[in-house]
């Protein structure tokens, strides 16, 4: 594989909570963030406020820009997505394309891979908020690669770069991650909001500054009790 720039000129598909912040992150880092698209107002201005400057862009003008295109869609409409760009024959040779989907590998990026691109699934293991405290949050996630072996350092140095630490999932293995994913932010999402309604029963103002030290500390606890391992996402590694 050729030497790559430390630059990398990035274009983002899709200003949600996900593409903004690492957008933002990897800005900081130093790439120059070429181009972004953004379809809802909602999206616009989280782009303006995240990323002031950069230009929103119609989605084949931000691939035909960028160096790295990172695909920050709904999991639900990434196959159809690299599907149709690769029918419009907009990926390029050399090109580096990153998804966030949890529960794709490489394999879903098969036809931008096939016209000569450099496929990456990078998905961070992190609640996201839509604002700038996304950046300094990244500090302290991990982030799932998974790429050809070639690839692999690629990932990982762009994770670091966005002050996250990188791990490897193999691309069979993605299924199992995203469960774990899921199980985990719906069950912690589920009881504070059973919590926190029991409380506002009970007359009881501002109920989530009551339970979150108590949350916190719970959650620290039981992680600490697994010795890190029993849920170390190594075990998922390649």
């Amino acid at each position: 594989m050729a030497e790559r720039s430390g630059r990398l000129g990035i274009g983002i598909v899709g200003a949600g909570r996900v593409g903004t912040a690492l957008g933002a992150a990897l800005s900081g880092a130093g790439h120059a963030i070429v181009g972004i698209s953004a379809v809802s107002a909602a999206s616009r201005e989280r782009a303006d406020a995240m990323l002031p400057n950069v230009p929103v862009l119609e989605i084949p003008d931000v691939i035909e820009r960028s160096e790295l295109v990172i695909l920050a869609v709904p999991e639900a409409e990434l196959q159809q997505l690299v599907a149709g760009l690769a029918a419009a024959g907009v990926w390029q040779p050399g090109q580096l394309v990153l998804h966030t989907a949890p529960s794709y590998g490489v394999g879903v990026l098969a036809p931008a891979t096939a016209m000569g691109a450099i496929p990456l699934a990078v998905h961070p293991a992190m609640a996201f908020t839509g604002t700038s405290m996304d950046v300094s949050r990244l500090h302290d996630t991990y982030c799932a690669v998974t790429a050809p072996v070639p690839v692999q350092p690629i990932g990982q140095a762009l994770v670091v770069e966005m002050g996250a630490e990188p791990v490897l999932v193999a691309e069979g293995d993605r299924a199992a991650y995203a469960e774990a994913i899921a199980i985990a932010t719906s069950f912690s999402t589920a009881i504070v909001e059973q919590s926190v309604g029991i409380l506002q029963q009970l007359g009881m103002e501002q109920p989530g500054r009551v339970l979150a030290p108590l949350v916190r500390s719970a959650v620290e606890n039981a992680l600490s009790a697994t010795a890190a391992d029993t849920i170390d996402l190594s075990q998922l590694e390649e």
